[in-house]
């Protein structure tokens, strides 16, 4: 924290920055989008206000000394519309993404908190289905609710409902997986197809309809992290590619290791349904927000042992290895496209969906 008077306001006019904060006076969809405009707010008014050491790591989750442990402790909110979708409802989507927030830097999910922004009006018989889909996806996790809050806003504020979840998790002995960590000559993997949650979560929202039905992807993945670490501990950097989808994972890990990476687009899995959809739409599969996927940055010599277990795993059967890290174009993320060309995969400003999560 600087020195500054905190009596005093905060001024934008001076601040610089790809998008400047000051083109924008009032908060608009896109800076929840994950991307460039969020990363605007976090670096230019929470980051300087809030700082401290473990904020800046600016992970999804922070990692704790406490006595002789190392606990990982995640916060996330979730404004998802409509409130069910196939594949899942805000409910189950609020537990999953705390759940793996805490898994991506290997940490066994304990205890998770649970509040609610309710919206004067809602149906109790949708605050129950809500409440036990919550309680039934912690159950299956393993984690136990502890502690919440409940507040009521009057109708027309709300939007149904708003829920914060926030999680406590304990890493184990060795592990130390951080989006700092890769390294040139690593191997990246994806556990599976790409795009699913967001288009699911689309087709609701628009009416649109395919020939195959879309579910979301939304679904717990600490039991694959463990599976991996079981067999390799030096898994390098790892992340749920949800809001900002597979690229804007990519670009933290460039970004924060100084490295570049190279995909090859077709060896990404992506269901035809999502490729159509995409297409359909004037969308890139690779920013669509996935709410069951992880990507992971491993060591070249491990990619084809965690690759083999995590294709063994029901929450794995897609993986595939995608890309590499590289020395060349540090910061930057390319893809090779199918006719043999190359384009970079930057993050985006705002957000092609947004209330997706």
């Amino acid at each position: 924290m600087s020195d500054r008077d905190q009596n005093q306001p905060i001024r934008a006019e001076g601040w610089v920055c790809p998008v400047p904060l000051r083109a924008y006076p009032n908060i608009v969809l896109g800076h929840g989008g994950g991307g460039k405009l969020s990363a605007d707010l976090v670096e230019h008014i929470f980051r300087p206000l809030f700082d401290n050491p473990i904020l800046d790591a600016l992970g999804d989750q922070a990692i704790l000394q406490i006595g002789g442990q190392r606990l990982a402790f995640s916060t996330d909110s979730f404004t998802v519309s409509p409130l069910f979708f196939p594949g899942g409802d805000i409910g189950s989507l609020s537990v999953h993404g705390t759940v793996n927030d805490l898994a991506m830097s290997g940490a066994v999910p304990l205890y998770l908190s649970a509040g609610f922004i309710i919206e004067e009006g809602l149906e109790m018989d949708k605050l129950g289905q809500i409440t036990a889909s919550m309680a039934a996806a912690a159950r299956e996790v393993g984690v136990q609710i502890v502690t919440g809050d409940t507040k009521v806003v009057e109708k027309g504020h709300g939007d149904g409902v708003y829920i914060n979840t926030s999680g406590i998790g304990l890493v184990p002995e060795g592990v130390n997986i951080d989006a700092s960590n890769a390294r040139p000559g690593d191997v990246i993997l994806v556990s599976g197809a790409i795009g699913e949650h967001g288009i699911a979560i689309l087709s609701v929202r628009e009416g649109l309809t395919f020939q195959t039905e879309l579910k979301s992807d939304s679904q717990p993945l600490h039991d694959l992290v463990a599976a991996m670490l079981a067999v390799r501990k030096d898994i390098h950097a790892m992340r749920d590619p949800t809001r900002g989808g597979l690229a804007a994972s990519l670009n933290e890990f460039a970004r924060a290791s100084n490295v570049g990476i190279e995909i090859d687009e077709a060896a990404v899995p992506i269901p035809p349904a999502v490729s159509a959809a995409c297409e359909m739409l004037g969308l890139d599969p690779f920013y669509v927000a996935n709410e069951g996927k992880l990507v992971a940055v491993v060591p070249e010599d491990a990619a084809e042992e965690l690759l083999e277990v995590m294709r063994a795993h029901p929450r794995g059967r897609e993986a595939a290895i995608i890309g590499r890290v590289v020395e060349a174009h540090p910061g930057v993320v390319t893809a090779r496209t199918g006719i043999g060309g190359s384009r970079v995969v930057d993050t985006l400003v705002g957000e092609q969906l947004p209330r997706i999560c």
